[in-house]
């Protein structure tokens, strides 16, 4: 049974992991501590990007972090497709394939835009945070539910295509000098499809026995996990 207060669809579960966000922004303004909160919304690069301080060379950092998970979610989504092989579940691995195959080549032009050399784009900063979310995807991959993962990449898409868009926007109002490749493959990415796709999943998950309660923690650690994909382009790095 879920916990009091947690909703048993995938819409409900949504609906708090977003007023754990709320609840967090309220406590950040209010200049509380937010470590306890269950959800802590942190873009490290946007932070930079709205202070001015954002160089090319973050830029190139966020490409090559990147690329590494490009690599990590095309294995974890082959996998949970081999765990649960039925719809929707299957038709949310093949779409998120999809739409990683195909951003692919426009990362790569990134790069080249950037001036990076093919090692600088085949490796990323060597930093435990540049690993964190690939850690944390290969984590649910194994080990999550189907409403795990399908909750989870709910978060995944809605955290890091919105968390794009705001970073494309903080870049032009700033004026940041960012090529029109970084600009077009970071400020046009929507998914729509698989957002409801991930809604189906999740709520057949459940239909079939799934936790709700550990599918919210599971989407809750991916957005943390998130938050150290934006801190691992925004930090320079340690070795």
């Amino acid at each position: 049974m879920p916990q009091e207060g947690i909703g048993a669809t995938a819409e409900e579960l949504i609906r708090e992991l977003g007023n754990r966000r709320t609840r967090h922004t309220a406590e950040a303004q209010a200049g509380q501590d937010p470590q306890g909160s269950s959800y802590v919304r942190d873009n490290a690069l946007l932070d930079l990007a709205r202070r001015g301080e954002l160089s090319r060379e973050h830029l190139r950092r966020l490409v090559a972090v990147d690329a590494q998970c490009q690599r990590t979610e095309l294995a974890a989504y082959a996998l949970m497709t081999t765990r649960f092989p039925h719809r929707p579940a299957a038709d949310l691995y093949a779409g998120l394939i999809g739409l990683v195959g195909a951003a692919q080549p426009s990362l790569a032009d990134c790069a080249k835009a950037l001036g990076m050399s093919e090692e600088d784009f085949r490796h990323g900063p060597r930093t435990y945070r540049t690993y964190a979310f690939d850690g944390l995807l290969s984590w649910v991959a194994l080990q999550g539910s189907q409403a795990d993962t399908g909750l989870a990449l709910h978060s995944d898409l809605t955290v890091y295509l919105g968390g794009c868009a705001e970073l494309v926007q903080a870049v032009r109002t700033a004026d940041i000098p960012a090529p029109d490749e970084f600009l077009a493959h970071y400020g046009t990415a929507s998914a729509p499809d698989l957002l409801a796709l991930a809604l189906e999943t999740t709520d057949d998950g459940l239909r079939r026995g799934d936790d709700p309660t550990t599918a919210l923690h599971t989407a809750w650690l991916l957005e943390k996990s998130l938050e150290d994909f934006w801190r691992a382009a925004a930090e320079p790095a340690r070795g």
